[in-house]
């Protein structure tokens, strides 16, 4: 389950690595690391170029169809059907493609193919974030809830007249 999670949220946070990277080797800072991990469009902050090039390449593999398809043949030939830990990657692949828009980082998923990205509702759009979260709790209540109590099995058997 742990895995299933961090392949989940692999796409997200990979790409941050080299930015990271410049942070801690090549003059960046704590604060542009952060400023670049909570952008929105248009407010990143100025990187050095490998440091782009790089976060971008990352970004866009990670979120890409044909990538995550190479990676499963290949794991699947290594070992038994790594099926639910890659079920990770692909959702959030999956989930990424539709609530992404034009204008809010819009997800390659053609990549390296193509670099064109469908044209989704952004995940922050305030009324679809709030059902999003409203869905969560939910999920979550569900899942929290005790079992139901099992009535007790029968202690005998009675023979039937």
């Amino acid at each position: 389950m742990a895995a299933t999670v961090a392949a989940a949220v692999l796409p997200d946070i990979a790409h941050l690595l080299p930015v990271i990277a410049w942070a801690l080797f090549d003059g960046g800072s704590a604060a542009e690391v952060w400023r670049y991990a909570f952008a929105i469009p248009g407010t990143e902050p100025d990187l050095p170029a490998w440091t782009a090039a790089w976060s971008h390449h990352v970004h866009c593999a990670l979120h890409s169809a044909p990538v995550a398809g190479a990676a499963t043949l290949l794991l699947w030939r290594w070992r038994a059907l790594p099926g639910l830990v890659l079920a990770g990657w692909w959702s959030h692949i999956v989930i990424d493609v539709f609530t992404h828009s034009a204008e809010y980082y819009a997800v390659p998923v053609l990549y390296p193919l193509s670099y064109q990205g469908f044209d989704g509702l952004a995940w922050n759009t305030p009324w679809f974030l709030g059902l999003n979260y409203l869905a969560l709790a939910i999920c979550a209540m569900v899942l929290r809830r005790p079992p139901a109590a099992t009535p007790p099995a029968p202690s005998g058997c009675k023979e039937l007249d």
